[in-house]
């Protein structure tokens, strides 16, 4: 505390003045110095009084006021949209309806959306659209049976009538019908005769396991192979092989597309990982994917710059934007970082199922954003996915519609962050996704 008295002050500065050198014949005596200090210690003791009845001031105008605002009315609530059902024959993803979030549609299979697949909450209460629609479409239209297979229209589904040779939903499959490899109709391998003994009267004739008489038992009869592959491939039946099923005298074995091999249950295919051999399959320079039957040289490339905006490559899998002028906008709302992904999927895969999540982490020390907003901004497929939020911090790229396979699609998700409803950054995910040709 300063003294206000300039006689205090005067002593004080004497005071100092005559301990810093003691020697000095113009200081003042004991006598003095000693009154000198217990002016300053009543001096201070008077100050300080004051500052802890301003301090007591203080807080009781304080508690007054705390007093007065909670007496006020209460905050009106966070403005909130109209609840939204799924649409017929449809379904909805989102169930929180407060400014800012977003809620998804997409329709069921036989159906397709009439609308936006995404609407949000405007601060006044309303949606940014109305509710889609889902209107019935003929899957025929889309030639879905292949390898000339016929579609028959039904009641929200349709059915491929399969030529011979061919099997499964879309008549995708070799029927399980091969003939061995280097077997032609009539190979004596296929039949061969009859095991006969003579009872009494009668003669009993019979066949070796997996095959069977073709006749009476009689002088004339024959054991010709059963064909398995034809006998359980008919409809309703259980299939022998998860692919394809090669009739063998007596028997039959299973086979598996290229860049698949044949697992220990005989029947089950397992895909080959061709990166993960001694041998380098991709080009220098370039990185191997791993696929359902096969596999992709991947070289994710980072943008090139413009202006104050550039990308430098921090792994071989994400770029990250050099730091932006203060004054420069046009660089600041481009996305900070873009990472690259890739999956392999099988055909039919059963949906929804949730792909890709995306979240955000703060950096110690450093307050994180208290708000995200997550979305698909590009790519080839749009329709097939929707992204919403699982949680406070992650956003989840959900595949609603069944996919067929040999393609490939991309799709790019964002994901911007907020602090207090002002933007901070945004990063882009770019996935692509690899569409094997089988279900399995």
């Amino acid at each position: 505390m300063v003294p206000s008295s300039p006689r205090a002050l005067f002593l004080l500065l004497l005071l100092l003045a005559c301990l810093e050198s003691q020697a000095s014949q113009n200081c003042l005596s004991k006598q003095q110095l000693l009154t000198a200090i217990r002016q300053l210690q009543q001096l201070l003791k008077g100050q300080e009084a004051r500052f802890t009845e301003a301090l007591r001031g203080a807080r009781s105008r304080l508690a007054a006021l705390q007093r007065s605002v909670s007496r006020l009315a209460p905050d009106a609530p966070q403005a909130s949209c109209p609840p939204l059902n799924a649409p017929p024959d449809g379904r909805k993803f989102g169930s929180k309806y407060l400014v800012d979030h977003e809620v998804h549609f997409t329709c069921n299979p036989g159906f397709w959306l009439v609308g936006p697949s995404s609407i949000a909450c405007l601060p006044n209460g309303t949606w940014t659209a109305e509710r889609p629609r889902c209107r019935e479409i003929s899957e025929c239209t889309s030639h879905p049976c292949q390898h000339g297979g016929t579609c028959v229209e039904g009641p929200n589904q349709f059915r491929c009538l399969c030529p011979p040779g061919r099997t499964g939903g879309r008549c995708q499959h070799q029927a399980q019908t091969a003939a061995p490899e280097g077997g032609v109709a009539g190979d004596p391998a296929f039949s061969r005769a009859p095991r006969c003994a003579q009872v009494e009267r009668a003669k009993h004739c019979s066949c070796e396991a997996g095959f069977h008489l073709s006749s009476a038992a009689t002088g004339d009869g024959w054991c010709q192979d059963v064909n398995e592959c034809e006998l359980y491939g008919q409809e309703g039946r259980p299939r022998l092989c998860i692919h394809a099923c090669v009739n063998t005298p007596g028997s039959y074995r299973c086979s598996c597309p290229s860049g698949y091999q044949t697992l220990a249950d005989g029947k089950s295919c397992e895909d080959v990982d061709e990166c993960a051999g001694l041998q380098q399959v991709c080009p220098r320079g370039t990185m191997c994917i791993n696929t359902r039957g096969g596999f992709q040289c991947v070289s994710p490339e980072c943008p090139e710059g413009n202006g104050n905006m550039s990308y430098v490559k921090t792994s071989p899998f994400q770029c990250e934007r050099n730091p932006c002028p203060m004054d420069s906008r046009p660089c600041r709302n481009t996305p900070k970082t873009i990472s690259f992904h890739y999956l392999s999927l099988p055909s039919n895969l059963k949906t929804p199922i949730t792909l890709f999540r995306m979240a955000t982490a703060s950096a110690p020390g450093q307050p994180g954003p208290n708000s995200l907003r997550f979305g698909i901004v590009g790519g080839n497929s749009r329709g097939h996915f929707v992204m919403q939020r699982s949680d406070r911090q992650t956003g989840e790229l959900i595949l609603v519609q069944t996919l067929e396979g040999p393609q490939t699609l991309e799709v790019d998700v964002d994901m911007s962050e907020y602090l207090d409803r002002s933007f901070q950054a945004n990063h882009v995910s770019k996935v692509t996704i690899f569409v094997s040709p089988y279900d399995f």
